[in-house]
């Protein structure tokens, strides 16, 4: 048990799958923080569209952090203003993303809000994961 939380957990390691296990298990700590800011903002009577601006802003500093230090743990080539730049394009992209899927589900398909909030989160995170491996953990 304890060899299989230490490659789970702590070894470093360009294995996809370990990546994906702990991207999802970061991307669940960032998702509760997202998913709490949007959920109290919504019940409160702010519009779900500004919302998840709001939410998204707070959650993706505490998901750089941690997928640059633990997911991939390990520096990418280049320098870390010009690293996090581009983890923020590929967030905001995966924000655009978002915003679509919870117009989509709650305006057209009339899916209660905060269920549309979980259905974008799954989508989207397959575009975040895959977009932040090639751009910064490739290997060539």
């Amino acid at each position: 048990m304890g060899d299989i939380c230490n490659i789970l957990f702590q070894k470093s390691t360009d294995n996809l799958c370990i990546q994906f296990f702990r991207y999802i298990f970061v991307g669940g700590m960032a998702f509760i923080i997202d998913f709490s800011i949007y959920s109290i903002l919504v019940l409160i009577g702010l519009h779900y569209l500004v919302s998840a601006v709001i939410a998204f802003i707070i959650s993706v500093l505490a998901n750089y952090i941690l997928s640059t230090k633990w997911v991939f743990n390990q520096s990418s080539n280049m320098n870390k203003k010009l690293e996090f730049n581009l983890f923020i394009i590929i967030s905001t992209i995966g924000l655009c993303f978002t915003e679509i899927l919870l117009y989509v589900f709650t305006d057209i398909l009339t899916i209660n809000p905060i269920i549309s909030k979980i259905i974008a989160s799954i989508i989207v995170l397959f575009w975040n994961f895959a977009a932040r491996r090639v751009m910064f953990y490739w290997k060539k």
